[in-house]
Protein backbone atom coordinates (compact mmCIF):
# COMPACT_ATOMS: atom_id res chain seq x y z
CA UNK A 1 0.00 0.00 0.00
CA UNK A 2 2.69 2.61 0.82
CA UNK A 3 4.51 1.52 -2.53
CA UNK A 4 1.21 2.35 -4.30
CA UNK A 5 1.08 5.56 -2.54
CA UNK A 6 4.92 6.67 -3.41
CA UNK A 7 3.86 5.82 -7.02
CA UNK A 8 0.95 7.89 -6.98
CA UNK A 9 2.95 11.01 -5.70
CA UNK A 10 5.93 10.22 -8.43
CA UNK A 11 3.49 10.33 -11.06
CA UNK A 12 2.56 13.65 -10.37
CA UNK A 13 6.12 15.21 -10.58
CA UNK A 14 5.74 15.69 -14.58
CA UNK A 15 2.81 17.68 -13.71
CA UNK A 16 4.46 20.12 -10.97
CA UNK A 17 7.40 20.51 -13.42
CA UNK A 18 4.61 21.67 -16.10
CA UNK A 19 3.07 24.13 -13.52
CA UNK A 20 6.38 25.17 -11.88
CA UNK A 21 8.21 26.08 -16.07
CA UNK A 22 4.10 28.07 -16.91
CA UNK A 23 4.22 29.98 -13.38
CA UNK A 24 8.14 31.40 -13.93
CA UNK A 25 6.95 32.10 -17.41
CA UNK A 26 4.52 34.50 -16.28
CA UNK A 27 6.69 35.76 -13.57
CA UNK A 28 8.75 36.51 -16.56
CA UNK A 29 6.79 37.61 -19.13
CA UNK A 30 4.39 39.92 -16.87
CA UNK A 31 6.96 41.14 -14.45
CA UNK A 32 10.16 41.33 -15.86
CA UNK A 33 9.02 42.00 -19.47
CA UNK A 34 6.07 44.01 -18.71
CA UNK A 35 4.53 45.11 -22.37
CA UNK A 36 1.41 46.75 -21.55
CA UNK A 37 0.57 46.25 -25.17
CA UNK A 38 1.21 42.56 -25.09
CA UNK A 39 -0.16 41.81 -21.62
CA UNK A 40 -3.92 41.50 -23.23
CA UNK A 41 -3.20 38.89 -26.00
CA UNK A 42 0.00 37.28 -23.24
CA UNK A 43 -3.60 36.43 -20.62
CA UNK A 44 -5.70 35.13 -23.37
CA UNK A 45 -3.18 32.49 -24.25
CA UNK A 46 -2.47 31.90 -20.68
CA UNK A 47 -5.84 31.53 -19.30
CA UNK A 48 -6.94 29.15 -22.35
CA UNK A 49 -3.61 27.13 -21.92
CA UNK A 50 -4.48 27.02 -18.31
CA UNK A 51 -8.10 26.43 -18.96
CA UNK A 52 -7.47 23.23 -21.16
CA UNK A 53 -4.88 21.72 -19.41
CA UNK A 54 -6.76 21.48 -16.05
CA UNK A 55 -9.59 20.20 -17.71
CA UNK A 56 -7.39 17.66 -19.14
CA UNK A 57 -5.54 16.51 -15.90
CA UNK A 58 -8.95 16.68 -14.14
CA UNK A 59 -11.65 15.25 -15.87
CA UNK A 60 -12.06 11.40 -15.22
CA UNK A 61 -11.47 8.83 -18.16
CA UNK A 62 -14.67 7.51 -18.92
CA UNK A 63 -15.35 3.80 -18.24
CA UNK A 64 -17.37 0.95 -19.93
CA UNK A 65 -21.33 0.98 -19.06
CA UNK A 66 -22.40 -1.74 -16.95
CA UNK A 67 -23.84 -3.41 -20.11
CA UNK A 68 -20.72 -4.80 -20.82
CA UNK A 69 -19.75 -5.98 -17.41
CA UNK A 70 -20.07 -9.65 -16.88
CA UNK A 71 -22.43 -10.59 -14.29
CA UNK A 72 -21.67 -13.12 -11.61
CA UNK A 73 -23.02 -15.63 -12.87
CA UNK A 74 -21.27 -15.18 -16.21
CA UNK A 75 -17.49 -14.74 -14.74
CA UNK A 76 -18.39 -17.92 -12.74
CA UNK A 77 -18.99 -19.85 -15.88
CA UNK A 78 -15.98 -18.38 -17.42
CA UNK A 79 -13.75 -19.47 -14.77
CA UNK A 80 -15.20 -23.00 -15.09
CA UNK A 81 -13.86 -23.30 -18.58
CA UNK A 82 -10.39 -23.69 -18.95
CA UNK A 83 -10.72 -24.30 -22.86
CA UNK A 84 -10.30 -21.17 -25.05
CA UNK A 85 -13.30 -22.15 -27.64
CA UNK A 86 -15.65 -22.59 -24.59
CA UNK A 87 -14.86 -19.78 -23.02
CA UNK A 88 -15.07 -17.70 -26.34
CA UNK A 89 -18.69 -19.40 -26.48
CA UNK A 90 -19.71 -17.81 -23.52
CA UNK A 91 -18.46 -14.38 -24.24
CA UNK A 92 -19.77 -14.58 -28.14
CA UNK A 93 -23.40 -14.67 -26.36
CA UNK A 94 -22.63 -12.13 -23.82
CA UNK A 95 -21.99 -9.71 -26.78
CA UNK A 96 -24.38 -10.42 -29.05
CA UNK A 97 -26.83 -7.51 -27.39
CA UNK A 98 -24.06 -5.73 -26.96
CA UNK A 99 -23.08 -3.28 -29.94
CA UNK A 100 -19.63 -4.75 -30.49
CA UNK A 101 -17.95 -4.92 -33.84
CA UNK A 102 -14.57 -5.05 -33.42
CA UNK A 103 -12.51 -8.24 -32.67
CA UNK A 104 -8.43 -9.16 -31.88
CA UNK A 105 -6.35 -10.25 -35.05
CA UNK A 106 -7.16 -13.52 -33.92
CA UNK A 107 -10.54 -13.34 -34.06
CA UNK A 108 -11.77 -14.13 -30.80
CA UNK A 109 -13.63 -11.54 -28.65
CA UNK A 110 -11.98 -8.58 -26.86
CA UNK A 111 -12.51 -9.30 -22.92
CA UNK A 112 -10.61 -7.65 -20.34
CA UNK A 113 -9.69 -10.40 -17.42
CA UNK A 114 -8.89 -7.21 -14.99
CA UNK A 115 -11.74 -5.36 -15.42
CA UNK A 116 -14.32 -8.42 -16.10
CA UNK A 117 -16.00 -7.04 -19.25
CA UNK A 118 -16.61 -7.23 -22.74
CA UNK A 119 -14.80 -4.60 -24.15
CA UNK A 120 -16.57 -2.14 -26.09
CA UNK A 121 -15.07 -0.88 -29.39
CA UNK A 122 -11.39 1.47 -29.15
CA UNK A 123 -12.02 0.94 -25.65
CA UNK A 124 -8.43 -0.04 -23.94
CA UNK A 125 -7.15 -1.43 -20.70
CA UNK A 126 -4.70 1.22 -18.82
CA UNK A 127 -1.88 -0.61 -16.75
CA UNK A 128 -1.66 2.99 -14.90
CA UNK A 129 -4.86 3.67 -14.08
CA UNK A 130 -5.99 -0.15 -13.99
CA UNK A 131 -9.02 0.14 -15.50
CA UNK A 132 -10.34 0.06 -18.85
CA UNK A 133 -10.63 3.54 -20.77
CA UNK A 134 -13.10 4.32 -23.51
CA UNK A 135 -11.73 5.27 -26.87
CA UNK A 136 -7.93 5.11 -24.96
CA UNK A 137 -5.55 7.16 -27.05
CA UNK A 138 -2.74 6.78 -24.38
CA UNK A 139 -1.45 7.76 -20.85
CA UNK A 140 0.20 10.74 -20.59
CA UNK A 141 2.61 11.80 -17.87
CA UNK A 142 2.67 14.85 -18.21
CA UNK A 143 -1.21 15.33 -17.21
CA UNK A 144 -1.00 11.93 -14.74
CA UNK A 145 -4.04 11.07 -16.25
CA UNK A 146 -5.44 8.68 -19.72
CA UNK A 147 -6.26 10.50 -22.85
CA UNK A 148 -9.82 9.11 -24.27
CA UNK A 149 -13.26 10.04 -24.84
CA UNK A 150 -13.87 12.03 -22.20
CA UNK A 151 -10.79 14.24 -22.15
CA UNK A 152 -9.14 14.06 -25.74
CA UNK A 153 -10.78 17.01 -26.91
CA UNK A 154 -9.33 18.86 -23.78
CA UNK A 155 -5.89 16.77 -24.90
CA UNK A 156 -6.18 18.42 -28.29
CA UNK A 157 -6.79 22.45 -27.36
CA UNK A 158 -3.93 21.70 -24.76
CA UNK A 159 -2.03 21.19 -27.18
CA UNK A 160 -3.13 23.97 -29.55
CA UNK A 161 -3.30 26.97 -26.68
CA UNK A 162 0.55 25.47 -25.53
CA UNK A 163 1.59 26.01 -28.54
CA UNK A 164 0.16 29.58 -29.20
CA UNK A 165 1.18 30.43 -26.33
CA UNK A 166 4.57 29.71 -26.55
CA UNK A 167 4.90 31.00 -29.84
CA UNK A 168 3.93 34.14 -28.74
CA UNK A 169 6.13 34.62 -26.04
CA UNK A 170 9.02 33.73 -28.59
CA UNK A 171 8.03 36.42 -31.07
CA UNK A 172 7.39 38.92 -29.00
CA UNK A 173 10.72 38.34 -26.82
CA UNK A 174 12.75 37.61 -29.93
CA UNK A 175 13.56 41.53 -30.09
CA UNK A 176 15.25 41.34 -26.74
CA UNK A 177 17.13 38.10 -27.47
CA UNK A 178 18.33 39.78 -30.47
CA UNK A 179 19.89 43.00 -28.46
CA UNK A 180 21.18 40.77 -25.87
CA UNK A 181 23.48 39.26 -28.56
CA UNK A 182 24.25 43.26 -30.06
CA UNK A 183 24.98 43.81 -26.26
CA UNK A 184 21.97 46.11 -26.36
CA UNK A 185 20.48 45.44 -23.52
CA UNK A 186 21.51 46.67 -20.07
CA UNK A 187 22.90 44.16 -17.30
CA UNK A 188 20.10 44.10 -15.17
CA UNK A 189 18.17 41.12 -13.05
CA UNK A 190 15.74 40.63 -15.79
CA UNK A 191 18.02 40.16 -18.53
CA UNK A 192 18.54 36.26 -17.29
CA UNK A 193 14.68 35.76 -17.34
CA UNK A 194 14.24 37.43 -20.66
CA UNK A 195 17.35 34.95 -22.23
CA UNK A 196 16.15 32.08 -20.97
CA UNK A 197 12.70 32.83 -21.35
CA UNK A 198 12.90 32.86 -25.17
CA UNK A 199 15.43 29.88 -24.80
CA UNK A 200 12.50 27.93 -23.12
CA UNK A 201 9.48 28.93 -25.29
CA UNK A 202 11.13 28.07 -28.87
CA UNK A 203 12.26 25.18 -27.48
CA UNK A 204 8.70 23.82 -26.27
CA UNK A 205 7.32 25.16 -29.66
CA UNK A 206 8.94 22.92 -32.07
CA UNK A 207 7.94 19.55 -30.02
CA UNK A 208 4.28 21.38 -29.57
CA UNK A 209 3.93 21.78 -33.24
CA UNK A 210 4.71 18.12 -34.05
CA UNK A 211 2.80 16.69 -31.19
CA UNK A 212 -0.13 19.23 -31.88
CA UNK A 213 0.70 18.53 -36.05
CA UNK A 214 0.06 14.58 -35.35
CA UNK A 215 -2.93 14.65 -33.38
CA UNK A 216 -4.44 17.09 -35.51
CA UNK A 217 -3.69 14.35 -38.40
CA UNK A 218 -5.37 11.81 -35.78
CA UNK A 219 -8.28 14.10 -35.66
CA UNK A 220 -8.95 14.17 -39.46
CA UNK A 221 -8.21 10.24 -39.51
CA UNK A 222 -10.15 9.25 -36.94
CA UNK A 223 -7.91 7.11 -35.36
CA UNK A 224 -6.23 7.02 -31.64
CA UNK A 225 -2.36 6.88 -31.18
CA UNK A 226 -2.93 3.31 -30.12
CA UNK A 227 -4.88 2.44 -33.95
CA UNK A 228 -1.88 3.72 -35.26
CA UNK A 229 0.36 1.06 -33.93
CA UNK A 230 -2.38 -1.63 -34.11
CA UNK A 231 -5.26 -0.93 -36.74
CA UNK A 232 -8.63 -2.29 -35.55
CA UNK A 233 -9.74 -5.72 -36.74
CA UNK A 234 -13.09 -6.18 -37.91
CA UNK A 235 -14.88 -9.53 -38.90
CA UNK A 236 -13.24 -9.37 -42.72
CA UNK A 237 -9.78 -7.90 -40.92
CA UNK A 238 -7.90 -5.01 -39.88
CA UNK A 239 -8.81 -1.88 -41.25
CA UNK A 240 -6.97 1.29 -40.33
CA UNK A 241 -9.94 3.33 -41.65
CA UNK A 242 -12.46 1.68 -40.58
CA UNK A 243 -13.98 4.54 -37.94
CA UNK A 244 -13.24 6.81 -40.49
CA UNK A 245 -16.42 9.36 -42.01
CA UNK A 246 -14.56 11.87 -43.68
CA UNK A 247 -12.57 14.97 -42.52
CA UNK A 248 -15.38 17.22 -41.45
CA UNK A 249 -17.61 14.22 -39.40
CA UNK A 250 -14.51 13.59 -38.31
CA UNK A 251 -14.03 16.76 -36.36
CA UNK A 252 -17.47 16.88 -35.46
CA UNK A 253 -17.07 13.72 -33.27
CA UNK A 254 -14.07 15.24 -31.29
CA UNK A 255 -15.53 18.29 -31.08
CA UNK A 256 -19.17 18.48 -31.83
CA UNK A 257 -21.70 19.85 -33.77
CA UNK A 258 -21.76 23.64 -32.95
CA UNK A 259 -18.56 25.70 -33.93
CA UNK A 260 -19.02 27.94 -31.01
CA UNK A 261 -17.72 25.73 -28.68
CA UNK A 262 -15.20 24.30 -30.74
CA UNK A 263 -12.31 26.09 -29.04
CA UNK A 264 -13.61 26.04 -25.59
CA UNK A 265 -12.32 23.21 -23.04
CA UNK A 266 -15.97 22.08 -22.54
CA UNK A 267 -17.20 19.02 -23.02
CA UNK A 268 -18.86 18.45 -26.82
CA UNK A 269 -18.05 15.11 -28.17
CA UNK A 270 -20.25 13.12 -29.96
CA UNK A 271 -21.25 9.94 -28.91
CA UNK A 272 -21.67 8.04 -25.67
CA UNK A 273 -17.69 6.25 -25.98
CA UNK A 274 -19.21 2.70 -26.51
CA UNK A 275 -20.05 2.92 -29.56
CA UNK A 276 -19.28 4.39 -33.14
CA UNK A 277 -20.49 4.61 -36.33
CA UNK A 278 -18.10 2.47 -39.29
CA UNK A 279 -16.91 2.94 -42.80
CA UNK A 280 -15.44 0.08 -43.79
CA UNK A 281 -13.06 -0.42 -47.08
CA UNK A 282 -14.54 -3.92 -47.41
CA UNK A 283 -18.27 -4.67 -46.37
CA UNK A 284 -18.81 -7.41 -43.80
CA UNK A 285 -19.76 -10.86 -46.48
CA UNK A 286 -21.66 -12.32 -43.68
CA UNK A 287 -24.35 -8.92 -43.16
CA UNK A 288 -27.12 -9.21 -45.10
CA UNK A 289 -26.98 -6.22 -47.99
CA UNK A 290 -28.95 -2.91 -47.77
CA UNK A 291 -30.90 -1.61 -51.01
CA UNK A 292 -28.05 0.45 -51.51
CA UNK A 293 -25.32 -2.62 -51.51
CA UNK A 294 -23.77 -1.94 -48.22
CA UNK A 295 -23.56 -4.15 -45.33
CA UNK A 296 -26.28 -2.70 -42.16
CA UNK A 297 -27.24 -3.41 -39.23
CA UNK A 298 -29.47 -2.10 -36.52
CA UNK A 299 -28.76 -2.59 -33.12
CA UNK A 300 -31.38 -0.92 -30.16
CA UNK A 301 -28.50 -0.50 -27.96
CA UNK A 302 -27.89 1.69 -26.05
CA UNK A 303 -31.31 2.37 -24.17
CA UNK A 304 -31.60 5.91 -23.94
CA UNK A 305 -32.06 7.88 -27.30
CA UNK A 306 -28.19 8.78 -29.31
CA UNK A 307 -27.75 12.25 -29.53
CA UNK A 308 -29.10 14.36 -31.77
CA UNK A 309 -25.94 14.97 -33.49
CA UNK A 310 -24.91 10.94 -33.48
CA UNK A 311 -28.35 10.45 -35.16
CA UNK A 312 -27.47 12.65 -38.27
CA UNK A 313 -24.12 11.16 -38.01
CA UNK A 314 -25.45 7.78 -38.55
CA UNK A 315 -28.28 8.51 -40.89
CA UNK A 316 -26.01 10.26 -43.27
CA UNK A 317 -25.02 7.16 -45.30
CA UNK A 318 -22.93 5.82 -43.07
CA UNK A 319 -23.26 2.03 -42.12
CA UNK A 320 -22.45 -0.58 -39.00
CA UNK A 321 -20.38 -3.78 -39.09
CA UNK A 322 -21.47 -6.63 -37.52
CA UNK A 323 -18.51 -7.67 -36.06
CA UNK A 324 -18.25 -9.19 -32.41
CA UNK A 325 -15.57 -7.49 -29.94
CA UNK A 326 -12.54 -9.39 -28.95
CA UNK A 327 -9.59 -9.38 -26.68
CA UNK A 328 -6.65 -7.77 -26.61
CA UNK A 329 -3.62 -7.44 -23.77
CA UNK A 330 -3.27 -4.78 -21.56
CA UNK A 331 -2.20 -1.22 -22.70
CA UNK A 332 1.02 0.16 -21.55
CA UNK A 333 1.04 4.08 -20.96
CA UNK A 334 1.86 5.13 -24.25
Amino acid sequence: MATWDCRRVLYWIPVLFICLIVAWSYYAYVVQLCIVVYLVAYHVFFIMFVWAYWQTIFTKPMNPLKEFHLSHLDKELLEREDRGESQQEILRRIAKDLPIYTRTTSGAIRYCERCHLVKPDRCHHCSVCDKCILKMDHHCPWVNNCVGFSNYKFFTLFLAYSLLYCLFVTATDLQYFIKFWTNGLPDTQAKFHIMFLFFASSMFSVSLASLFSYHCWLVCKNRSTLEVFRAPAFRHGTDKNGFSLGVSKNLRQVFGDQKKYWLLPIFSSQGDGCSFPTCLVNADPEQPASPSGHAAINRSFPAKPLRESQSRLLSNGQTWTDSEGTEDKDREGV
